[in-house]
């Protein structure tokens, strides 16, 4: 149980992602582009595409944005081919540090975010060097006050892969990454309604950060997350939000 209040620093995330929203239809184009060159237009046998189309509904993606997409990555529509680049590092106070990219360039994609690191402060790894640190999966986050035996009884019934309370009173749904849409919809359907949802990956490890590293390690990300080719940045450090 975390001593850091994760209800705090989940609320700022979501700010923060929601001040973003200017690049957002762009990057889910692209990751529906690419689930669909990997795993077929089916959205019925493709869990990822699955995941990608749902996250672009949520955010009122156009049905036209999406259908075109799927046939880009299917091939029937011609388009740019992006391919996957994870790069791998750390942050202030050695803080894990996973970059998710999307490109059509490796060689720009690898030199921007080299050059994010090093002007920040980070150090970019080798492949492998922090991965381990994290595990790929879905979380709900539940405001403190949620029914905690409840919520956790509904959660296991629908998938869930854990229930954990936090220290700060905030409970967190644990689900395998392309269980999370139906064990969302399962937890609406018995009455409860995250505040904030997503699949990501999730540091075992958490690096708490004091408010002067703190300030230091969100410029990193920053930095990072501007980038045209970065999808998702996931770090193990826990900011100092006073």
């Amino acid at each position: 149980m975390a001593g850091h209040s994760k209800w705090a620093n989940i609320q700022h995330r979501k700010g923060r992602q929601d001040a973003k929203r200017g690049k957002v239809f762009t990057k889910l184009i692209k990751e529906i582009t690419v689930a669909a060159k990997l795993g077929g237009g089916d959205l019925g046998s493709n869990p990822r595409l699955r995941l990608a189309v749902e996250k672009g509904k949520a955010e009122s993606l156009p049905k036209d944005n999406i259908e075109n997409a799927i046939k880009r990555g299917t091939g029937q529509l011609e388009g740019v081919v992006y391919e996957e680049a994870r790069y791998e590092g750390y942050g202030i106070a050695g803080a894990a540090v996973i970059v998710d990219c999307l490109t059509d360039n490796k060689v720009r994609t690898v030199a921007d975010v080299r050059h994010a690191f090093s002007k920040y402060g980070g150090n970019m790894g080798t492949d492998g060097c922090v991965a381990f640190q994290f595990k790929h999966c879905g979380t709900l986050m539940f405001a403190p006050g949620t029914n905690e035996d409840a919520l956790m009884e509904a959660g296991l019934e629908a998938g869930a892969e854990d229930v954990v309370t936090n220290d700060d009173g905030s409970i967190e749904v644990i689900t395998g990454p392309w269980e999370f849409t139906a064990v969302k919809e399962a937890l609406e359907a018995a009455g409860f309604k995250a505040e904030f949802g997503e699949v990501t990956m999730k540091a075992l490890n958490e690096t708490e950060l004091g408010a002067e590293e703190s300030v230091r390690m969100q410029k990193l990300l920053d930095a990072l997350e501007s980038l045209d080719d970065v999808q998702d940045v996931y770090t193990s450090a826990v900011m100092d939000e006073a």
